[in-house]
């Protein structure tokens, strides 16, 4: 689970894997848990989970396909944090406190040529 980090994080560990497709994914099971518990006062069932992995906020889906304790990410947040050399790979992983991730996907929008947060 996700842990009280900063005024803006929670703090979990997860197992970091590339897919081959976007968004990143989460264990459906663990991202509706994650939701409920620590963005359900502040979003909409429409709003993704946001995370950041080295310095690259994402949104977050949920997926069945994706093991438990593991965030699956595309190729190009992966090349952004060059310590992962052989995913999976354990790692400290950070999930934007709701009312931030508010922020940065109104942030995200008013920006047009912006290809992510």
């Amino acid at each position: 689970m996700f842990e009280q980090f900063s005024r803006g994080y929670y703090l979990g560990r997860r197992y970091v894997e590339p897919q081959d497709h976007e968004p990143a994914t989460l264990c459906r099971q663990q991202y509706e848990q994650i939701a409920t518990q620590l963005y359900a006062e502040h979003t909409t069932p429409e709003q993704p989970l946001v995370m950041k992995l080295g310095t690259r906020h994402f949104r977050v889906h949920a997926d069945d396909g994706v093991p438990a304790d593991t965030l699956a990410v595309p190729p190009a947040i992966l090349e952004d944090d060059a310590r992962i050399r052989n995913p999976p790979a354990l790692r400290e992983v950070f999930l934007v406190k709701a009312d931030r991730a508010e922020q940065l996907l109104g942030m995200e929008q008013s920006l047009p040529d912006q290809t992510g947060i």
